[in-house]
């Protein structure tokens, strides 16, 4: 039995609002950095980071050392993995998104990788913007940017899923790298 509901995109009880977070500062480029791939569990949601991966590794040159998948898709991805992240990786790759819930949590696991000077790039589906950006105000970041992919990701075929990686590659390059040279890489 419960005993309460809890509204993500209230907050804590006792939040007292700590501010911005703070985000990382991004590299110039993305030849030789080491790539992380962020997971959750909704269908699909590996096959789509595997193609960005693919892309940013022939494309740009990063490589990717380090793929976790989350345990839970309407939690933060625990304090361990997201270590791990830190202690290997460069740039993140967090997603997808494809329902309120992991909308939410891909926009905060994005938040607490900046907060600790990770650049990420969250990938979240168009039709939960209103779930990432109350979580996005909830972390104190009101206007966190990151990719939408049209709705639904679920229910695509490899094929499908590989040229949304494709459309939404170069939004991801901006958001890791410094805006002069995603466009020259």
């Amino acid at each position: 039995m419960f005993e309460s509901i809890l509204d993500p995109t209230v907050g804590a009880p006792d939040d007292a609002g700590t501010g911005s977070t703070a985000l990382a500062e991004r590299p110039a480029g993305l030849t030789g950095r080491r790539l992380g791939l962020l997971v959750n569990t909704k269908r699909n949601a590996d096959a789509f980071l595997d193609e960005v991966g693919n892309l940013l590794q022939e494309r740009f040159g990063t490589t990717t050392v380090l793929t976790r998948t989350k345990p839970s898709i309407v939690h933060p991805a625990p304090p361990e993995m997201l270590e791990e992240f830190r202690a290997s990786c460069d740039v993140v790759v967090v997603g997808v998104g494809d329902c309120g819930s992991c909308s939410a949590s891909a926009v905060a696991d994005g938040l607490q990788l900046e907060a600790s000077g990770i650049p990420a790039a969250v990938i979240c589906s168009d039709a939960f913007r209103v779930s990432a950006d109350a979580m996005a105000g909830l972390q104190g970041t009101p206007g966190y940017a990151y990719v939408t992919t049209p709705h639904p990701v679920a229910s695509l075929s490899r094929e499908s899923v590989r040229e949304r990686a494709e459309q939404v590659l170069p939004e991801i390059v901006g958001m890791l790298a410094r805006p002069a040279a995603a466009a020259a890489s």
